[in-house]
């Protein structure tokens, strides 16, 4: 092998493991934007959640009736 070809593999190996490395980032950032949208959703549900707790708080504070039986 002449030092052409060595450097042209050498090359092609750098080039084959950048497109590697480009396809892994996009799709790690593919899995951090789901991942993100999810975390959006879940926040904005419990975000609904404290607020339907918060409104019926002020129902539980006040005492219940005694049953029928007493």
């Amino acid at each position: 092998m002449t030092p052409i070809d060595t450097n042209a593999e050498r090359l092609q190996a750098v080039e084959i493991r950048l497109a590697h490395q480009d396809k892994m980032i996009a799709d790690l950032n593919d899995v951090i934007t789901a991942q993100w949208r999810k975390i959006d959703m879940l926040e904005r549900h419990l975000g609904r959640l404290r607020e339907e707790l918060q409104t019926l708080e002020p129902q539980r504070q006040t005492p219940e009736p005694p049953p029928p039986h007493y």
